[in-house]
């Protein structure tokens, strides 16, 4: 059997009353969702496979076949984009888009102009030398995006990138991201409540209730019915 590129085994965490216990995989270069209901431990995968939050010791963690269960957040090679967009206010665009570049030792002029060939990719021609708090919610969704790309990590976590948005917004760049994801060939993970934008963004989906996977399996066979029974 073909190793999977991305392994969550024994994926644990406890806090007070919760126990999440989950395992999974992921092929590379296609997206999950992973859907439940409020605290059903969706966000708290995330956290743990970043290494925001530490997981119990029979944890496992496996990308592109390495082990990273214990390794430093910054180490994994995992980007994160999340619910809110956190650029910088006090950079412009451009050097928020290249702020990956910069802590890799790359210089002011190079990354700017690596930054500015990337947010054409993102409809965004233009806009490096504008501050972040002229962006509509959109534009700062797809610079926060491009931020993580742009440092070309191994897996890419999006803690519901969308949900701050309206709907049609929300169906626009969810459009988008799949188009970005096979463009770009990354390897991603979602979390989401919205089941149409599961849909319509991945290859698989992971339903959590309760701490546990009671289903996964690919997108198109996911039905509403199946969060409810």
């Amino acid at each position: 059997m073909e190793k999977q590129y991305f392994t969550a085994e024994n994926l644990t965490y406890s806090y007070e009353s919760f126990h999440l216990s989950v395992s999974f995989s992921c092929e590379k270069n296609t997206m999950t969702s992973i859907v439940g209901p409020s605290g059903s431990g969706k966000s708290t995968v995330l956290r743990l496979i970043a290494g925001l939050e530490k997981a119990s010791e029979s944890t496992k963690i496996l990308l592109d076949g390495e082990e990273i269960t214990n390794l430093a957040p910054a180490k994994r090679e995992v980007g994160m984009v999340f619910q809110k967009a956190n650029l910088f206010n006090h950079l412009r665009v451009d050097d928020n888009v290249a702020y990956g570049l910069r802590c890799k030792g790359l210089g002011r002029k190079e990354s700017r102009e690596c930054a500015a060939d990337f947010l054409k990719k993102f409809n965004l021609e233009g806009f490096g030398p504008r501050s972040p708090e002229t962006l509509s919610g959109g534009e700062a969704q797809r610079v926060s995006l491009a931020r993580t790309l742009i440092i070309k990590p191994k897996l890419i976590l999006f803690d519901e990138p969308l949900s701050a948005l309206d709907a049609p917004l929300r169906k626009k760049l969810a459009s988008e991201i799949r188009t970005l994801q096979k463009d770009f060939g990354f390897t991603g993970i979602m979390v989401t409540h919205d089941l149409n934008e599961a849909k319509a963004v991945s290859d698989r989906i992971i339903l959590l209730k309760g701490g546990k996977i009671t289903w996964q399996g690919n997108a198109e066979d996911f039905t509403e019915q199946m969060m409810s029974d």
